[in-house]
């Protein structure tokens, strides 16, 4: 195991009808902004609960957070903090609505221009708002951790920041508030959080045991629930499951001391940048095709997943592999999730956009190995067609 540092403050306040707790939790003197996204979470009745919660305190909102949060929407939540003076945000939402909020957290105290923020990923923060979030949506782990994804629509350009300054000061996670999400929302929240599972845990052996056999619970647990909470909307234990492995998936437990990965993530950052497609669904598209290319490198622990994760024992080394990757894309697709290009509409012609993207990004060296060059994302690319 690789020598680490681990540190999350993030208190959790898990379980049914927890909204209320924000009038414990909120300092009373509080002069409070609430981020959220679009109607739903008026429509479910999650707003008014907040609202009620947050009782006498000056309370201003700021709506209309995008899936992706864009730098040009946050830029007017932080002119929004900046004007009414607020000392406490607290995010509604998602992960998207959290990411939005952290880079709101790290801006409005920010003196230069705030997408320096994003260029350096976050090491020039050095003071940021105190925050907390009311999630809505089981996918990011965005909830309990000190990261954020923004994107730039003016230059197309879709970045990651951290700062041991943006850990949530606590997050209320109520399972009945995803109650009424859409089937998609739920899928890509599945995905996503398989994911970044896979990410931490799909590298080479470092005898990190704790963490292997705490990854492989979090992936078998999705494999089973994921389905299932599309299949019965309204089971609370069922979605509580979800909310919870979601959280833990990228809360920083599983990724202590290991080796990691991202480069599936890097580069579904530019399909969702240039063509609009869902997060979650860029994941699915690369990873197969991804651990296929990146076989060799990662011979042993696919073996390992192979066995632990989908229990294949039967064949040559190769063909459990194989067959590993085959029920990975399989498990994205019973959640209702494509896993091709062609799929959403692009063909060969779309890849060299794709890879010069990541060129001006500076990933260049992607992986574990940072043996995931362009050449290599290109080969990737090429088999996710």
């Amino acid at each position: 195991m690789n020598n680490f540092d681990f540190y999350n403050p993030t208190k959790i306040i898990f379980g049914a009808d927890t909204v209320a707790r924000l009038n414990d939790m909120v300092p009373p003197e509080a002069r409070v902004l609430i981020l959220f996204g679009g109607a739903s979470a008026s429509k479910n009745g999650t707003l008014a609960e907040v609202r009620s919660a947050l009782g006498a305190r000056t309370v201003h909102e700021f709506g209309g957070i995008e899936a992706n949060p864009s730098y040009e929407t946050m830029i007017e939540a932080i002119t929004v903090a900046r004007r009414e003076k607020i000392d406490f945000l607290l995010a509604v939402g998602g992960g998207s609505v959290i990411d939005g909020t952290k880079f709101v957290a790290a801006a409005a105290r920010f003196d230069g221009e705030p997408w320096e923020i994003m260029e350096a990923g976050g090491k020039n923060v050095t003071s940021a708002l105190p925050f907390a979030t009311v999630l809505t949506l089981p996918a990011t782990g965005s909830e309990m951790n000190n990261g954020a994804v923004i994107m730039r629509k003016a230059t197309q350009a879709k970045l990651a920041f951290r700062s041991p300054l943006v850990f949530p000061q606590f997050s209320i996670l109520d399972p009945s508030k995803t109650f009424s999400l859409p089937p998609t929302q739920i899928a890509n929240g599945a995905a996503d959080a398989f994911v970044h599972v896979l990410e931490q845990y799909l590298t080479y052996p470092v005898q990190a045991l704790v963490q292997d056999r705490f990854a492989e619970g979090l992936l078998q647990t999705l494999v089973e629930v994921g389905p299932q909470a599309l299949a019965t909307p309204q089971d609370y234990d069922t979605r509580a499951n979800l909310m919870w492995v979601a959280t833990l998936a990228l809360n920083g437990v599983i990724g202590a001391g290991v080796p990691q990965d991202w480069a599936t993530h890097m580069i579904g950052h530019e399909l969702t940048a240039l063509h609009g497609i869902d997060h979650a669904r860029t994941l699915a598209i690369v990873l197969p095709s991804l651990l296929h290319v990146q076989r060799a490198g990662k011979h042993a622990k696919l073996l390992q997943y192979a066995s632990r994760v989908w229990h294949i024992t039967e064949g040559s080394e190769e063909q459990r592999i194989a067959a590993a990757i085959e029920r990975t894309r399989g498990f994205f697709e019973e959640l209702g999730i494509k896993t091709r290009l062609s799929d959403y509409g692009l063909d060969r012609s779309a890849i060299p956009a794709i890879i010069a993207q990541l060129d001006a990004h500076g990933m260049t060296a992607l992986g574990e190995h940072r043996d995931v060059t362009l050449d290599v994302s290109r080969t990737i690319l090429e088999g996710a067609l």
